[in-house]
């Protein structure tokens, strides 16, 4: 998981690096496709945030119900 970390921190970058690049008072097509792509990699970093922390969350729970087995 630790590397789909890593893709979307540089794919945000990129897409960040794009909008700076073209900053303009008027908005035209290239801007709001970045935006909609900037709001795209910020739900799919939150995402895989969250399948993370769902993983951390069932490996405990995996290991203290192994370790309770053994215990017993």
């Amino acid at each position: 998981m630790n590397w789909l970390k890593k893709v979307v921190y540089v794919l945000c970058l990129v897409a960040m690096m794009a909008v700076v690049s073209g900053c303009e008072d008027n908005e035209g097509a290239g801007e709001k496709l970045g935006k909609q792509f900037d709001q795209a990699m910020e739900q799919a970093k939150d995402k895989a945030d969250e399948m993370s922390d769902q993983a951390k969350d069932a490996y405990e729970d995996a290991k203290d119900k192994a370790k309770e087995a053994l215990d017993n």
